[in-house]
């Protein structure tokens, strides 16, 4: 799936298990991608190579939190409930036309 921002299309992994869970896009160096985390209300920034966006989407993927260009060894915590709470990791700067309060529309990847 992807998500258009500022005139470009980010593809978005969707972590499905434990392991891409706990991974992320940790350690990973200049991705273009973002990583969606359904269900989930924390996320850290430890061992990560380079700064990252961090959006918190509540069950309509309303933009409920934003830290922009989130640096390394950090811990976010949202204060909802983890069944109606997604947290989308995208590229630094990516979200800087995102703010409070903004839907996020996903796409599904076109089929030819």
């Amino acid at each position: 799936m992807y998500l258009r921002l500022n005139g470009k299309k980010i593809s978005i992994l969707i972590a499905q298990n434990t392991r891409e869970r706990f991974l992320g896009l940790m350690g990973q160096r200049h991705f273009q991608h973002g990583m969606l985390f359904c269900k989930c209300n924390a996320i850290h920034t430890f061992f990560m190579k380079e700064n990252i966006d961090v959006i918190g989407l509540n069950e309509r993927n309303e933009v409920i939190f934003l830290y922009e260009n989130l640096p390394k060894n950090r811990i976010i915590r949202v204060f909802n409930p983890v069944k109606k709470t997604c947290i989308l990791e995208l590229p630094a700067h990516a979200s800087h036309t995102i703010s409070l309060g903004s839907i996020l529309f996903f796409e599904s990847e076109d089929i030819i």
